[in-house]
């Protein structure tokens, strides 16, 4: 869908931008880490810690290599995370406590999900002050999207009163396929309102990008992808 790969450009992107900005991978795939250029094996701390109490949020911290982005990382241990957040006191906020001394410490704070709507997301969403959905163009996508913006009106109404949807974000878009423009048809009759402005497209530096360990914008400034990132920073930067 992009998430990982949206999570990590418009991090870097803001960054580039100069805006202070952390990268929470809370995907047990870790592809967000890995994806900014920091091995997954041998980490002190990671995003398990925090959220069992083993660290503080800011030990698990580290600078990468790219302008003002910080990370907190992720591996195959926060697989069983969820299991041992059930017996937790308050296990939905958990990340938000670990959060909040962070809060002025950065000007943009991105959790890159976990592709699932199990503890994790909802420790995500309960944090946050705004959710942004990735939509691919392609049907499957639309007829989740529903089901979303009401788990998501759940978690507002019992948890995070705060919680809004930032915006929808159209990826993978190929504005030459007949399937692209239907699918972003329907978004602009249904969600016209929450819709970004920016589209992604598809782009090959944009998928080559992560073997690198670079966001794209890093990998290759010139890259449609990284053009695509920009400019939705810069919009981000209207809506937060």
């Amino acid at each position: 869908m992009g998430k990982t790969t949206s999570a990590i450009n418009t991090a870097a992107s803001l960054g580039s931008l100069g805006y202070r900005a952390l990268l929470i991978d809370l995907d047990p795939q870790g592809s967000a880490t890995s994806g900014v250029g920091i091995a997954k094996k041998g980490l002190c701390y990671t995003v398990r810690d925090v959220l069992i109490g083993g660290c503080r949020a800011a030990d698990a911290i580290l600078h990468t290599a790219f302008e003002h982005l910080d990370l907190i990382p992720a591996n195959i241990s926060l697989a069983g995370a969820e299991f041992e957040l059930l017996n937790a006191e308050e296990p939905e906020a958990r990340l938000r406590r670990a959060l909040l001394t962070l809060r002025d410490d950065y000007d943009f704070i991105l959790i890159d999900c976990p592709p699932s709507l199990g503890m994790l997301t909802i420790n995500a969403m309960v944090a946050s002050d705004g959710v942004i959905i990735p939509m691919p163009c392609e049907y499957y996508a639309l007829e989740g999207l529903t089901q979303l913006t009401v788990t998501i009106g759940r978690v507002k109404k019992r948890y995070n009163p705060r919680l809004s949807i930032t915006g929808i974000l159209v990826t993978m878009h190929q504005s030459r396929l007949a399937l692209s423009k239907q699918v972003l048809a329907e978004l602009e009759q249904h969600y016209r309102d929450r819709l970004f402005d920016t589209a992604i497209h598809r782009n090959v530096r944009l998928c080559e990008a992560p073997s690198f360990g670079k966001p794209v914008l890093y990998h290759d400034r010139s890259a449609r992808g990284a053009r695509d990132y920009l400019e939705l920073a810069k919009e981000l930067l209207v809506r937060a």
